[in-house]
């Protein structure tokens, strides 16, 4: 199990550099982080007193960890929860922030142990994830990436101009379904055909 530094630069690598997709609610983003994260959190990279479009090019891997490893992980309490989903989850609340959190509650509720999805890991979370652990220690972490897959295609289906983040223009699995992938045991992947089944509606 890497530490969590490592997994924060694996996320890094992992959102790559600038872009500035209209098609994106995040709006810029530069490692991963958004315009809108970094005007939250005051970062003026450059220092101008304005936080723009330029501080987001300037913003570098490093800053990008530190901002991750504080906001992302130890802000939301990730390190409370199992080890075994720490990763996954700490993955998704950069890409989906609160509803990371929203995801492994309403999937702990659907094991039988009662959770509010409210996207704060509390007491009650924290205890209804080591309830499930315990019932389930193998299958957990395959689980909650599962529904993370689960949620990029809902996403998806009601948002068409995000369609392009879960299929791409062949119609294979675009970065999204990828991402949650990677962190599902491969017994578990779909196939190309499941996955075109799964967009079919999509046209």
């Amino acid at each position: 199990m890497p530490n969590v530094r490592e997994i924060a630069e694996e996320i890094v690598a992992r959102e790559g550099g600038f872009v500035n997709d209209p098609d994106d609610p995040g709006g810029a983003t530069n490692h991963g982080v958004t315009i809108h994260t970094m005007r939250r959190l005051g970062i003026d990279v450059n220092r101008d007193t304005r936080i723009d479009v330029a501080d987001v090019k300037a913003l570098t891997r490093a800053q990008a960890v530190e901002i991750y490893l504080r906001h992302y992980y130890a802000g939301p309490g990730i390190a409370a929860l199992p080890e075994a989903i720490q990763a996954s989850v700490f993955d998704m609340y950069v890409n989906a922030g609160g509803n990371a959190v929203k995801i492994l509650q309403r999937l702990l509720a659907d094991m039988g142990f009662p959770c509010e999805p409210d996207g704060e890991i509390g007491p009650q979370t924290v205890r209804a994830a080591e309830m499930a652990y315990e019932v389930a220690p193998t299958h957990l972490a395959d689980a909650y990436g599962i529904a993370r897959r689960n949620y990029y295609y809902a996403l998806a289906e009601k948002r068409p101009a995000s369609r392009k983040f879960a299929r791409r223009k062949d119609g294979g699995k675009g970065g999204w379904i990828m991402r949650a992938e990677e962190f599902i045991s491969a017994r578990y992947h779909l196939t190309a055909a499941q996955h075109a089944a799964r967009v079919a509606a999509w046209g």
